[in-house]
């Protein structure tokens, strides 16, 4: 996969739109409503495309304690019609991750938005997180995508997802890069720390990067997070892209608003070497 046709750059920086408890959550927030949800993703969508990022991707990031696989219906529609929103609001490409592994639903949510590409957690093998098992289903994810004439959706697929450990023997990762490029039919991998907003070892993307070339895939690899400023330069100078949240937002916390100056000082950073 080419980033540019994607993405609409080399090495692109995707920021993250992060939403508020959708109706249903327990945080859901009754006063506010819909319309504060629209208007929360509206306004981080305008502030990252001002800061200059290439894509953005909406995440149900405040439906804590997360569905392991399937979401409620109910979810599935609110994030198709934010997903709209984001998309016109930012005038770029878009991704859709659906928390906490539920890859058929962020495809149908992409489809329906216009959105460009998804983000699954687990798509091929098996982890444990706090939902408990989570199991890969790119059996589904993959046929849904052709089902539903949504093939020009990407799938971007994350290797050692954050906040889970392998059932498998030490070492997997490698292996899983290279499953879900050629068996899981994905077309980028996402490498990323132990947390959200932890730092992704410049080992583990140099051991993916050097895996997918040693097999000859054409498959993007992407830093999913703890990008900052800081190291973006060093990340991008290996990575295909970052996937980009905290480090964006106000005062370094995840769950802030996004800040046009902290979007403008990663960009400027990643221009340093692309």
């Amino acid at each position: 996969m080419e980033t540019n046709s994607t993405f609409g750059a080399s090495k692109p920086v995707v920021g993250m739109v992060h939403l508020p408890p959708l109706p249903g959550a327990p945080r859901y927030d009754p006063e506010a409503g819909r319309e504060g949800l629209h208007e929360s993703a509206r306004r981080d969508a305008e502030r990252l495309a001002a800061g200059g990022v290439d894509a953005v991707m909406v995440e149900n990031f405040g439906d804590v304690p997360f569905y392991p696989e399937d979401v409620p219906k109910p979810v599935v529609a609110e994030m198709a019609s934010l997903a709209r929103t984001v998309r016109e609001s930012a005038g770029l490409p878009v991704g859709v991750n659906v928390l906490r592994n539920d890859g058929p639903a962020a495809v149908a949510v992409a489809a329906a938005s216009g959105a460009d590409f998804v983000r699954v957690n687990v798509h091929v093998g098996a982890r444990v997180a706090d939902q408990g098992i989570l199991e890969g289903r790119a059996h589904e994810t993959a046929r849904l995508r052709e089902r539903i004439d949504a093939s020009g959706v990407r799938i971007l697929a994350d290797v050692d997802v954050k906040h889970s450990a392998p059932l498998a023997d030490p070492g997997y990762e490698a292996e899983s890069l290279a499953e879900s490029a050629e068996r899981g039919l994905a077309d980028g991998v996402v490498v990323s720390g132990a947390r959200t907003g932890r730092e992704t070892a410049l080992a583990d993307v140099e051991r993916a990067v050097e895996r997918r070339d040693d097999l000859g895939l054409d498959a993007p690899v992407f830093v999913g997070s703890g990008v900052t400023a800081r190291n973006v330069d060093e990340l991008l100078s290996i990575a295909d892209g970052v996937v980009v949240g905290t480090a964006l937002k106000e005062g370094g916390e995840t769950t802030a608003p996004v800040s046009v100056g902290r979007v403008e000082e990663l960009v400027a950073a990643a221009d340093g070497v692309r």
